[in-house]
């Protein structure tokens, strides 16, 4: 079976998944549910709908303390302290060996421990597991288990040791239960995909051992340099045998508190559907001195009145809040803490506009003729018409419509894999990206992939290639005007004036006589069911789409760019209207299966890094330059005012222990954060996550066996 990004649905309901995103603001530290898909459905968490960046509609992740707080940032409270969130989707379940809905990594993110854990740097450090070793050849990863580590009851009450055979028991119950996260692992752990397909029914046969109560062991089919990063992932984390067998198909239920065992920083101590989550430090935690929150609050946050964040921060209800460009106290918000308004970190999601290249529906059209749409299929078909939508589309102008105009540029991304994502040799992903674009066209001599960048946008680019595609569409009996369908929902007026920005800017640079953009209003159901949610290319309903993001699932450019393999599960049938593993001629028209020879060959490399990330910038280039694909901006990068200890929390842009759903090593103060504070902090942990990242590569050879 071969990895399929989108294959990892969330479910339940569009309702559920749309409000069920997280949006890290600075390092994650507060952190915005936006109203939308994120991370949602058709990829264990990672596909989302770039409606959920909505600011009418958000919640933060807000903190309060029934004490004093952290007064000093490397001071413990001296009295409890309460962390108050909100949530807006409830757990679809709680098992997290199944699950891959971000609904439940809020909760057991924070209450299960795996093999491996980010720290505040993004390193990879010991959790359950103290120690690792590889083999030499990269096909044997063999983890100590921690001692000690107990298993828990929601009421503390001690349950037995997290034994090597859990993580054994754990894995069997994902594949028995086809989670949705087992592309992660299916192809990579051996033996695992024929008994996933059936093709054996002993699960002796798949490479995870317990070889004894402290040891496990998993034998890969092929090395992979980033395997550690999947143990940060809920399919690799352990399950107690026996209690698993006391649930049978209880295990998980998702209101039910006590259908789980506890062996991380907290307890669930209730769940209330569309009410509460609370959450209680775990007292006897193996790390407990790393666990500065002592309460966690939920509240339900149906999405309503958004400016109710920033009138709790002024009130002192919330010790963090975004600020947004909407919102009825923006202005006065943003005047009172002019010197404490920061920005968050661009993140790994990308938000993207893609292009519809065989469009069969259209039940949500403005056309009037097949003629129209035949030529609409030919113009989309044409990489010169679809270069010129990328450089006539205002990305900071429309992105500004939601965010407002101080934090859009902030947020802008050019590359669908971020340009800083991985190293290559003394270059960055995006560097190497740059100079293989460069020989593809010399139309992108001047545009730059780095982050917080608007060189894409130019009109005089937009002319010259929409001319180049209109000789060549004319010659082929295509009808001008060209329109492109965009689907925006009704419900959401930041975003449909995001989409009536777009409309204008295209328009504009190409001419309305050329094309036009006929917005779609929708409802919220509509709208998902014909984009991510989408079970066939039958249902993608549109010709541009701006309603789609992606996430990472662990550390190799393979998370970003194998999504678009024109031969494997149902990745592009959002992203491209194509259903994959079929002889659909459009693949070979836009140059797919070059495409597909391209990541196919970076994902031979299994040895060589330095080679394997060129060849996946090589690959990346072509993404970009065939403009089947548009990135508009990147998750993270808010305003935001904020109380949260500079530097506390867990960092990292893969893994379900980091800062939006991870409440472990975070700590809070009483004073917001000025923004030269910010800007000093941010220089000074520049520096000290290079030497640590630095650090921590040159003792990987440690874990190397003999």
């Amino acid at each position: 079976m071969k990895k399929s990004s989108l294959a990892r649905a969330f479910p339940n309901s569009f309702h559920d998944n749309i409000k069920n995103v997280f949006i890290d603001l600075l390092n994650k530290s507060a952190i915005i549910i936006l109203y939308k898909l994120q991370r949602s459905l058709f990829m264990k968490k990672r596909v989302f709908l770039a409606a959920g960046v909505a600011v009418l509609s958000a919640a933060v992740l807000v903190a309060c303390s029934s004490g004093k707080g952290n007064k000093e940032a490397t001071k413990p409270a001296t009295k409890p302290v309460t962390y108050a969130y909100v949530f807006s989707s409830d757990p679809s379940t709680l098992d997290y060996t199944v699950s891959g809905n971000v609904s439940t990594k809020q909760v057991t993110g924070n209450v299960i421990d795996g093999l491996l854990e980010n720290d505040q740097y993004g390193n990879l450090v010991p959790s359950v597991a103290e120690d690792w070793t590889v083999s030499k050849d990269g096909l044997t990863y063999t983890y100590k288990i921690r001692q000690g580590v107990k298993w828990y009851t929601n009421e503390g009450e001690e349950y037995g040791e997290v034994k090597a055979q859990d993580f054994v028991t754990g894995l069997k119950h994902a594949a028995d239960k086809k989670s949705q996260a087992l592309y992660l692992v299916q192809d990579s752990i051996k033996g695992l995909d024929d008994y996933v397909n059936g093709k054996t029914t002993d699960f002796s046969t798949v490479g995870v051992k317990a070889t004894d109560d402290y040891t496990v062991v998993y034998t890969l089919n092929h090395p992979e340099s980033f395997w550690n990063s999947k143990t940060t992932m809920g399919i690799l984390a352990p399950v107690s045998g026996d209690f698993l067998a006391s649930k049978g198909d209880d295990f998980g239920k998702a209101t039910d508190v006590t259908s789980i065992l506890y062996n991380g920083a907290y307890l669930l101590k209730g769940l209330t559907s569309k009410s509460s989550i609370e959450m209680t430090k775990n007292q006897n935690y193996w790390d407990k001195q790393n666990v500065f929150i002592d309460d966690i609050k939920l509240s339900f946050f149906d999405g309503q009145d958004a400016d109710s964040l920033g009138r709790g921060f002024d009130e002192g209800h919330y010790p963090a809040a975004p600020l947004f460009k909407n919102s009825a106290n923006y202005e006065r918000l943003k005047e009172k803490y002019k010197d404490n308004i920061v920005y968050g970190q661009q993140r790994g999601g990308v938000f993207y506009m893609s292009t519809n290249i065989d469009r069969v529906s259209y039940n949500h059209t403005a056309k009037t003729s097949d003629a129209e749409k035949s030529s609409t299929k030919k113009a989309l078909l044409n990489k010169d018409f679809r270069q010129a939508l990328a450089f006539a589309a205002d990305r900071k102008a429309a992105v500004s419509q939601v965010f407002g105009d101080e934090v859009a540029p902030r947020k802008l991304r050019t590359s669908f894999t971020p340009p800083t994502f991985v190293q290559v040799g003394d270059q960055s992903f995006g560097q190497v990206t740059k100079t293989e674009l460069d020989k593809l066209d010399n139309v992108w001599k001047d545009v730059s992939l780095d982050d917080a960048q608007d060189s894409l946008h130019n009109v005089d680019k937009a002319k010259a290639k929409f001319e180049s595609a209109k000789k060549t569409l004319q010659a082929d009996g295509v009808q001008f005007p060209i329109h492109l369908d965009l689907p925006i929902s009704s419900s959401n007026p930041d975003f449909i004036r995001q989409v009536q920005s777009y409309k204008q800017s295209i328009e504009e640079a190409l001419g309305s006589e050329n094309v036009v953009v006929d917005i779609q209003q929708v409802s919220d159901d509509e709208l998902g069911n014909m984009t991510v949610l989408a079970t066939s290319n039958n249902n993608v309903d549109w010709d541009i789409n701006v309603n789609s993001g992606w996430s990472p699932d662990y550390a190799d450019p393979s998370t970003y760019l194998d999504v678009f393999d024109p031969t494997s599960g149902p990745s592009l049938l959002s992203s491209l209207g194509v259903a994959p593993g079929t002889d659909n001629p459009v693949i070979k028209t836009v140059g797919l299966d070059k495409y597909k020879e391209l990541i196919d060959d970076a994902n031979s490399e299994k040895i060589d890094l330095q080679k394997r990330y060129s060849k996946y910038a090589k690959a990346q280039a072509w993404l970009t330059d065939s403009a089947l694909v548009i990135p508009v901006h990147s998750d993270g990068a808010q305003m935001l005012v904020t109380k949260k200890v500079l530097g506390s929390g867990a960092d990292g842009w893969i893994g379900d222990k980091t800062g939006d759903n991870s409440y472990k090593y975070l700590k809070i103060q009483d004073k917001i954060v000025t923004s030269k504070e910010m800007d000093e902090f941010r220089k000074k942990f520049a520096d000290e996550k290079a030497k640590s990242n630095a650090d921590y590569q040159k003792n990987l050879d440690r874990h190397i066996q003999d």
